[in-house]
């Protein structure tokens, strides 16, 4: 299985992007908000997290093996818990995915409905079902930084999820945790976080200060 694909984009169309590596052009299937931050790096290398999955009908002996790809390990992983929702698959669901995961998963783990709903090819029936299933699951998707940033950009994934948890179980709500996160991320100069402790720090001298 194919997790992951590093090379040079040499083509964004809407619904693919064509990562050419070596002497080989793959063809890997996008959301629109995985389309908007490539669209400024083309003939760039990037780094995709993919999803692999048959395309076709398996009686008739024509199935098409396909990837889809994300800038970070949390969007392929919410991308997963999406399709796994009944009537939504990977094709509805990379229709659907027209906002961030953060937009998203906020609106699932605040039950709305009506909002879910706005999404390409997902009603009010399927909202519903998405919200049953997943609601619980949303909290650390809801508390991604909302600067769609990759996985080596400023601020390493993994610590700002580890963080946003702390601050939850500190009492703040998601929306507060995210916000006190997204404050500093993105005012601290691009500093590098190497620890949930210097983030938390960082976050309560802000806090402190009055900023």
């Amino acid at each position: 299985m194919i997790t992951k694909v590093t090379g040079r984009l040499v083509r964004l169309q809407d619904g693919a992007a064509t990562i050419a590596v070596g002497a080989f052009e793959y063809e890997v299937f996008i959301p629109e908000f995985v389309r908007r931050q490539l669209q400024d790096q083309l003939d760039q290398e990037i780094s995709l997290r993919t999803i692999e999955f048959f395309e076709g009908n398996p009686q008739q002996g024509r199935l098409i093996p396909r990837m889809v790809g994300f800038r970070t390990e949390a969007e392929r992983e919410f991308f997963d818990l999406f399709c796994s929702v009944d009537g939504v698959g990977v094709k509805k669901a990379l229709r659907a995915m027209v906002r961030p995961v953060q937009e998203v998963a906020t609106a699932i783990e605040e039950q709305d409905v009506k909002q879910l709903s706005t999404l390409p090819g997902i009603g009010p029936a399927v909202s519903e079902r998405v919200v049953a299933k997943l609601r619980r699951k949303m909290a650390r998707f809801a508390l991604l930084v909302s600067r769609d940033m990759p996985e080596d950009a400023s601020g390493d994934s993994s610590v700002i999820a580890q963080t946003a948890e702390a601050l939850v179980s500190l009492g703040h709500t998601p929306l507060e945790a995210r916000k006190k996160i997204e404050e500093v991320t993105g005012t601290d100069g691009g500093k590098k976080f190497k620890s949930v402790e210097d983030l938390l720090t960082a976050i309560y001298r802000r806090q402190s200060s009055g900023s």
